[in-house]
């Protein structure tokens, strides 16, 4: 009789979390979609800090659904404890919303999504690429991923820079309470764009991260030999930031 082997399950459904962090903003566009889950989540998403209790109405207003639609989907998610129905009809979030962002507060770590959009964006635009926190009146480099270039800038992990020069500093300073007229600019146009302004050699671009809440968490950018961020290139590395920041601040939650 021929060995049999046993072949392992072969899993099935949504990728993992961490092959989502790693996918671009195409790759998540053409993942597999489940109409009926999405339906779902949209009720959920329904609710926000300005209503925390809606009415069948409303829900079916904010959705677009059909109250009958909306019935149907309430019952399983109230059976999951994702829903709630009082006495005189109001909905609300159940628990089990709470208890996923609890066991999601314990298993997320920044690094896990930063560092995959770091190295995409400097595949993308051939320079390095970094992701910059505010302390006190610094900036710190928090992550960063080289350029594969031979001639490029070149910034280690841990490195303070000012707030007050450079496109990261600008963004940071920009989003945490900057009320000068430059600040109130970038955040109007949602970046900041330094040509030799804290190196005569060097350029940068750098836009907001936000993650739940719309809460500010940090300026991604890139940088680069000032030459190379010109004319039509400057355009072009400008779109790719943006698309990569904008898909980092919705993996983090807050798009």
């Amino acid at each position: 009789m021929a060995d049999e082997t046993e072949k392992p399950a072969r899993r099935r459904g949504r990728p993992s979390r961490q092959a989502r962090a790693e996918a671009g903003p195409a790759e998540i566009a053409q993942e597999p979609r489940v109409e009926a889950v999405e339906r779902a989540l949209a009720i959920l998403d329904a609710f926000g800090e300005d209503r925390v209790r809606l009415t069948l109405a409303e829900i079916a207003h904010r959705t677009g659904f059909y109250p009958s639609t909306i019935l149907r989907l309430a019952g399983s998610l109230i059976r999951f404890g994702y829903l709630h129905r009082d006495a005189g009809g109001l909905f609300r979030l159940g628990p089990t919303p709470l208890r996923l962002g609890q066991l999601y507060r314990q298993t997320f770590d920044l690094t896990d999504y930063v560092r995959p959009a770091l190295a995409r964006l400097s595949e993308a635009t051939g320079e390095t690429a970094a992701f910059y926190i505010r302390d006190g009146d610094r900036r710190i480099c928090l992550y960063r991923h080289h350029a594969p270039r031979m001639i490029r800038h070149h910034l280690e992990e841990g490195a303070q820079l000012p707030l007050d020069r450079g496109a990261g500093g600008r963004v940071l300073l920009a989003f945490t309470g900057g009320t000068d007229p430059e600040s109130a600019a970038i955040r109007a146009r949602g970046l900041a764009i330094s040509l030799g302004e804290r190196d005569p050699e060097t350029a940068a671009i750098a836009a907001p991260v936000h993650g739940t809440h719309a809460a500010f968490l940090g300026a991604v950018g890139i940088v680069g030999l000032r030459s190379r961020f010109s004319g039509a290139q400057i355009d072009t590395l400008t779109e790719t930031l943006r698309a990569e920041a904008a898909n980092l601040t919705r993996l983090l939650g807050g798009g």
